[in-house]
């Protein structure tokens, strides 16, 4: 779409931010005609067989680095993607739905695991998911399978089933081949061409009510253009969203005047609530017979980083549900992660730590204040899942079928000050601008923000807790509960 200094543009619908939920609403509203445009800070490749699209945003057999946010925070880079698809065109495509009784404990109407569970059934198909195939594990995820029988651990590729317990098994992906199949490609490459408008590299600066129209006031390519609409759906992420609510003046009175903004709807909890999985890792060398059999799978064939997974109870747990990921990760030469060594990662699904994103300015373009507060909660109950997760990762890679292939330890897991030290993330903030009735919420359970007519909110952001999975799935879901209310 093409626009010129100072334009002006109107919609019946804009949908801000064409991420994972993003291009759901945005192509399910315009699957049943509607008006909409698409606001994307990023570029747009076209469909996915434009051409166009860079190999690194659909190889899926590692994460991609490119078209990143650049959002950080101390030692950490939280990478998000500036690009259509949003997340889902650059992470590890690994498809994971979640358990049926955490939605149910969101306590809102439409929210239910029941209620959800549908919706699961047509992320499924369009997301075009599956789960990798016995013979297609590489040389180390096999050897990995075959230590965990040995452990006693079920094993089952079971990350798409609500009802699921605990398990070790071969993921469920969205890939295509050897593609990433982004949310793009499932939704709005199937409504390119109708009512459907893109607005890409446009960056949002704020909204603005005026009688029942919302204005959306952007630049793109260094051009002002205005936005006016009936109904904005704000799909920015969990560090997006809040920015652009904080920058129109809803939020914390003390942390819009802090950044020079004017107040128009008090929302103390726009910002707030943020969490995500906190992840740390056992580690060892690869042999150099382990990494030729890597290297050469790589270059004959398809290799991911990523392709077993196992969900685990800890002594956290109190009512009998896994709230703990341990899951390995190798490379090859022809991958940049992990080359050399491999890992086994640990992540506290069930998470209690919680943390904040704020603007810092009123420029758009301005860095975010990021803390998550990872272990941070005053029982200790993320570090001691961390610290569970770790002995299931360490009996892993100690076992003979591993043991065989791989080197000594590379980093020392077994002091608290080590998890401190080292806790990252797993890709999966949610929370800032949660649903519910309570003074800290801030949008109703149809994503309608509390005290701001005709704006939205359809991302991970809503999220009350975070759910026990990879979240790219559940946002997608979240995209299609949202579009059906409008």
């Amino acid at each position: 779409m093409n626009t010129t200094g100072g334009a002006h543009v109107t919609a019946d619908v804009v949908v801000i931010g064409a991420g994972s939920a993003g291009c759901v609403v945005a192509g399910r509203l315009a699957e049943r005609g509607r008006d909409v445009l698409l606001v994307e800070a990023g570029p747009d490749y076209g469909a996915v067989d434009s051409g166009r699209w860079p190999e690194e945003l659909l190889n899926a057999r590692m994460l991609a680095t490119t078209h990143d946010w650049g959002y950080t925070s101390g030692r950490w880079v939280f990478e998000r993607a500036r690009v259509m698809g949003g997340c889902s065109a650059h992470n590890g495509a690994i498809a994971a739905v979640g358990q049926r009784q955490e939605y149910d404990d969101w306590g809102l109407p439409g929210w239910r695991g029941d209620d959800v569970s549908p919706l699961f059934d047509e992320v499924l198909a369009r997301m075009k998911v599956r789960a990798y195939e016995p013979h297609e594990a590489g040389p180390f995820h096999a050897r990995c399978l075959a230590a965990a029988a040995d452990l006693g651990w079920p094993i089952a590729s079971d990350l798409c089933d609500l009802d699921a317990g605990p398990s070790f098994g071969l993921e469920t992906v969205n890939v295509v081949g050897t593609t990433r199949w982004n949310a793009a490609f499932a939704y709005l490459d199937p409504v390119r061409g109708g009512t459907l408008r893109v607005l890409d590299d446009a960056m949002v600066d704020r909204l603005e009510s005026h009688g029942g129209t919302v204005r959306v006031l952007l630049s793109r390519r260094g051009e002002p253009v205005v936005v006016e609409a009936g109904t904005v759906v704000l799909s920015c992420g969990a560090y997006g969203t809040p920015l652009v609510l904080e920058r129109s003046g809803v939020g914390d009175p003390r942390v819009l005047r802090a950044a020079g903004v004017d107040v128009r709807v008090a929302l103390p909890g726009v910002g707030s609530n943020l969490h995500d999985h906190p992840m740390v890792h056992a580690d060892r060398a690869v042999s150099p017979e382990l990494q030729s059999w890597l290297d050469e799978v790589a270059a004959t064939g398809f290799l991911p980083e990523e392709q077993t997974l196992g969900k685990f109870v800890s002594s956290q747990s109190v009512d009998g549900r896994y709230d703990m990921h341990v899951f390995p990760v190798c490379a090859s030469d022809q991958t940049s992660f992990l080359y050399g060594r491999v890992h086994v990662e640990v992540a506290c699904v069930d998470v209690r730590s919680r943390g904040i994103v704020h603007i810092t300015s009123a420029h758009p373009e301005a860095h975010p204040h990021i803390d998550h507060g990872y272990l941070s909660d005053l029982e200790g109950h993320d570090l001691a899942v961390m610290r569970d997760g770790l002995v299931l990762a360490e009996q892993l890679l100690d076992h003979p079928q591993l043991a065989a292939v791989l080197g000594s330890r590379i980093t020392d897991m077994s002091t608290d000050e080590a998890i401190f030290a080292t806790v990252s993330h797993y890709y999966h903030p949610v929370g800032s601008c949660a649903m519910g009735e309570g003074p800290m919420a801030v949008c109703d359970a149809d994503g309608r923000v509390h005290g701001l007519d005709g704006v939205i909110v359809a991302d991970a952001s809503l999220m009350p807790q975070i759910t026990r999975a990879n979240t790219n799935l559940p946002v997608v879901m979240i995209g299609e509960r949202i579009a059906r209310t409008l």
